[in-house]
């Protein structure tokens, strides 16, 4: 068993300075594509530049979200694991005192053998009450020190748990870092390629396509669709989350927690809620995840539209589903 000390040093390493600690990374960076602005044939080179760095920026925006994630799941089981640890440590030393007092109390002569017992006794009554009370001492003694040697194991296992939740939160925390240090990097890249644009080029990734009024189903998920649709015209900025700028899980999660439903913050979380369904059985209220690395999500108007936050220098908008990108999984929310 752990000595107090010991127990105080785990205790130690697992506060806030140890789970600021650099280690190794938790996933790998990986630079997977994002919404695609739709980029003519005639594109300019400083256009198709753009586009490419954009879409690569956003991409890794969804991943540093998908790290700030795993840093509040690693954070959250950190606390609990120290939670059980001092729960552990408590019954330890509760049980410890009755181990003590039982013991204390056998040397003080509480413990007689069947034949001292029988010398002091007064009756044949007074023997048989002797040898319960000796008994029941005796089980007292055994169910205690089974106790302890369970309380024990609570607390080693608790500290092990501890120390792992204090490892990936650790890990989550670098991972983090240095995929802000790329997101950073791949965003200002962006944006120097958004200010080489021409002005006939910005004006028409700027345009909010169309901006008519859309007839929406009854129901929760057409109600997270309009919505969705009231953004339209609004800016995408990288990790941005409302009420009047977003990125494009932002949207969606706002859309969903507007009629009460909550849903992950990320692409990645969003690709695994509610049920899938097939292209072809595509829903008002759909959530559409594009490419292999999950992200990208937009949600669907009908069969073939869809609304998206796409990238920045491209407002919130209306684009047929398949000229978003490759479709990887859809969701269906409710029903």
């Amino acid at each position: 068993m752990a000595s107090k000390p010991a127990q105080r040093t785990v205790r130690a390493a697992l506060t806030a300075t140890a789970v600021t600690a650099l280690i190794a990374t938790a996933l790998p960076i990986t630079p997977h594509a994002a919404a695609d602005p739709v980029t003519p044939p005639n594109a300019s080179e400083a256009l198709r530049k753009y586009n490419e760095l954009s879409t690569q920026a956003e991409a890794l925006n969804e991943e540093h979200l998908r790290a700030q994630e795993a840093l509040t799941n690693a954070q959250g089981a950190l606390d609990q694991a120290n939670r059980d640890l001092d729960a552990a440590e408590q019954a330890q030393e509760t049980l410890r005192g009755q181990v003590d007092l039982l013991t204390e109390a056998s040397f003080e002569g509480a413990r007689f053998n069947q034949l001292s017992a029988l010398l002091v006794s007064d009756s044949q009554q007074d023997f048989l009450n002797r040898m319960s009370a000796l008994g029941v001492l005796a089980g007292d003694n055994a169910e205690a020190l089974r106790n302890l040697g369970d309380a024990v194991d609570q607390a080693h296992d608790a500290a092990r748990r501890a120390t792992e939740a204090a490892d990936a939160a650790n890990k989550a925390i670098v991972d983090i870092d240095q995929r802000k240090s790329a997101l950073d990097a791949q965003v200002t890249e962006a944006r120097e390629a958004y200010r080489s644009l021409s002005s006939a080029e910005r004006a028409a990734l700027n345009n909010a396509g169309d901006m008519s009024q859309i007839a929406v189903p009854p129901g929760q998920a057409g109600q997270a669709l309009a919505f969705a649709l009231a953004q339209r015209g609004e800016r995408y900025v990288f990790g941005a989350n409302g009420p009047d700028t977003w990125d494009c899980s932002s949207l969606m999660q706002a859309a969903y927690r507007s009629v009460g439903i909550s849903i992950p913050r990320t692409t990645y979380g969003q690709a695994t809620i509610g049920r899938s369904v097939s292209r072809n059985d595509v829903k008002a209220g759909d959530l559409i995840i594009y490419y292999t690395g999950q992200t990208h999500v937009a949600m669907a108007i009908d069969g073939i539209r869809a609304v998206h936050a796409s990238t920045e220098g491209v407002p919130v908008k209306i684009q047929d589903i398949e000229s978003i990108g490759p479709v990887n999984v859809i969701r269906r929310v409710v029903g």
